[in-house]
């Protein structure tokens, strides 16, 4: 393992086109609420307002310090090159304004030509995914305290086993698509026997997103249960995340869902609860098919998620 693990409950800051302004308050907000983990991405562009909304709760006194807080990054596509990784991650915390991150992942096992950052993108655009080089780098990042902890995203069991055969230092955490509509039971059951923390994302489907679905939120046994409990489905949602032992990815900038989201802690499902919740029919909402070309890499979402869709 290479550092501490993250909080179990993190606010997520993955949104669809530039928004600075509102990130920014909604990092400031969910501080003030109780969040000490904070997941972004070089992709998702919200570094900055980030690293402005951390200054600012150390000036208000909220934390005492940027060490109150962990931040979580990711390595995008186009720097997955043995030579990027270490100059993106510098470019990332000058972002944030930080001189270490908590925890850098790999956000795909995919790599790009450098400089392509924004979709869409053709076939011409994807290279071999060189994971032994990659990781090196990720180690390199790691060995200089630059990331106190380094992992992946989006890997499958085979890419896993690929991985930790020749990791000198094993990844900490793969963070990947988690809800009761994908449950990731071989999964957990591999990255548990292996040391490897699950990082749920999507943990409620992302509605109202283009990579995400209504299908979770919309699921008549989570509204079953939750009129039961007198909770919302999204607590219904995160507390059933919350008891696999996965840590969490949750975005809402609403102040009173934030808080909501936060409430899964002192309460949980009953057995019965449970196992209506496990026979759920099972279906992926990220598939991630842009990644697939005839001329790439990953030629069939089979080839990308190795069988495990």
């Amino acid at each position: 393992m290479s550092a501490a693990l993250p909080p179990r409950i993190g606010l997520g800051t993955s949104v669809q086109g530039p928004r600075p302004e509102p990130v920014r308050r909604a990092v400031l907000r969910a501080i003030e609420a109780g969040y000490r983990h904070i997941d972004t991405a070089a992709h998702y562009a919200t570094e900055e307002p980030i690293g402005e909304a951390a200054a600012e709760a150390v000036r208000a006194g909220t934390i005492a310090s940027r060490a109150d807080l962990y931040i979580t990054s990711k390595l995008w596509c186009a720097d997955a090159h043995p030579d990027r990784v270490l100059p993106a991650l510098r470019q990332t915390l000058r972002n944030l304004q930080m001189e270490y991150l908590d925890l850098y992942l790999i956000h795909w096992p995919v790599t790009m030509k450098a400089g392509r950052y924004t979709a869409p993108f053709t076939a011409e655009d994807f290279e071999p995914f060189d994971m032994r080089g990659v990781w090196a780098a990720m180690e390199e990042c790691h060995r200089l305290g630059l990331a106190r902890a380094i992992g992946v995203c989006n890997f499958s069991c085979k890419k896993l086993e690929t991985l930790l055969s020749l990791a000198t230092v094993p990844p900490a955490v793969n963070q990947v698509e988690v809800n009761p509509l994908w449950q990731q039971k071989k999964l957990r059951e591999f990255c548990r026997e292996k040391g490897v923390q699950i990082c749920a994302y999507m943990p409620l489907g992302a509605k109202g997103t283009h990579w995400g679905s209504d299908s979770v939120m919309d699921t008549g046994v989570l509204h079953d249960i939750a009129k039961a409990k007198g909770k919302s489905v999204a607590q219904v949602c995160l507390r059933w995340v919350y008891e696999q032992g996965d840590c969490l990815i949750v975005k809402s900038f609403d102040e009173g869902r934030m808080r909501e989201n936060l409430d899964i802690v002192d309460w949980e499902l009953t057995e019965e609860e449970r196992q209506r919740i496990s026979k759920i029919p099972q279906r992926k909402t990220n598939q991630a098919r842009r990644f697939v070309s005839d001329h790439g890499p990953y030629k069939s979402l089979e080839d990308l998620w190795d069988g495990e869709i």
